[in-house]
């Protein structure tokens, strides 16, 4: 049977990078690349709930995967997924936040929602394994 906290992550993560580009595509004013893409599949309809998405939502789903993916790491002890992981919605966020003043701030939301969704298909096409233990690494034996 499968480590509840394992599906949890995995499955999360996925979700919640998954929600938050649907958020963005829902905000045609802010994002207008990531919309006109929600408009091409036929999601034109999410403009009407504009300010829900981006003031709620999007953050929402970003903190989302931020706690996922550190909580991640106490399952497969891997840093650099964890810390890949936790990059993109630290971006998105930072984007949202305190550089949303900017004019670059833009191109932020989408490199935060871009890596997001480059680790959730990682993560679908090569899951986290369990490499070290609590006590620490063990190494391959070194045969001569």
């Amino acid at each position: 049977m499968a480590n509840p906290i394992n599906l949890l992550t995995s499955l999360g993560d996925k979700a919640a990078s998954l929600g938050a580009l649907v958020s963005a595509m829902g905000c045609a004013m802010c994002f207008p690349a990531i919309a006109s893409l929600g408009t091409a599949l036929g999601m034109g309809f999410l403009a009407h709930w504009e300010g829900l998405f981006i003031n709620t939502l999007l953050p929402m789903f970003a903190w989302l995967a931020l706690v996922l993916n550190a909580l991640g790491w106490f399952s497969h002890r891997q840093w650099h997924r964890s810390l890949l992981g936790m990059a993109g919605p630290t971006i998105l966020l930072l984007s949202l936040y305190p550089w949303f003043q900017y004019g670059w701030s833009s191109y932020a939301t989408y490199t935060g929602i871009g890596v997001m969704l480059a680790v959730s298909i990682w993560d679908l096409v090569s899951p986290a394994n369990r490499r070290c233990d609590t006590d620490g690494c063990e190494l391959p034996s070194r045969q001569a």
